[in-house]
């Protein structure tokens, strides 16, 4: 069973902050990966194949989704093996539906209700899918729809595995 959504806004605005102050966010990132070394080395693996800039944006929102849920509130243990494991399960068994990585790839996304942290997930879909090209900021890449299917595939395999080991505080 999924933990209570974070609210929307507050995902917005955490996310956002994250990319207000990158040289501030960068210390920030390091201690959460440094926290969470299991779930980091799953998600390196899962998205080396993607190559450079696409796996630096996924490791980067990565982090984020990290540091929004750490901000919060509440404890987010660390992640294990069988916690991977088992969100990935979870994902394999649907990701087949998903597919092709087109145009409707994030409404199919959306559509699946049990999805730990939706807010979170559909702020992660936005950025891949859903920004303008007005939206994108000078030193972002554009990624094509493939690698922005593996990358949310990865991100929302992540999300499960923090969700199950995040135990919300009590506002």
């Amino acid at each position: 069973m999924s933990n209570p959504a974070i609210p929307r806004d507050q995902v917005h605005s955490l996310s956002e902050a994250c990319g207000n102050d990158p040289l501030g966010f960068q210390s920030i990132a390091a201690r959460l990966m440094k926290d969470q070394r299991r779930l980091g080395r799953f998600f390196e693996e899962n998205v080396a194949a993607l190559g450079g800039k696409a796996a630096q944006i996924g490791l980067y929102m990565m982090t984020v989704c990290l540091r929004v849920i750490d901000q919060s509130g509440g404890r987010l243990y660390k992640v294990s093996g069988d916690d991977i494991a088992a969100a990935s399960a979870k994902i394999s068994a649907v990701a087949g539906g998903l597919l092709p990585a087109d145009a409707g790839f994030a409404d199919r996304a959306k559509a699946i209700e049990w999805r730990a942290q939706p807010h979170l997930l559909d702020e992660i879909l936005w950025a891949l899918y859903e920004r303008s090209p007005e939206q994108i900021k000078d030193g972002e890449a554009d990624l094509s729809p493939k690698e922005s299917a593996l990358l949310y595939l990865a991100l929302w395999t992540a999300v499960e595995a923090m969700d199950a080991n995040w135990k919300p505080g009590k506002a």
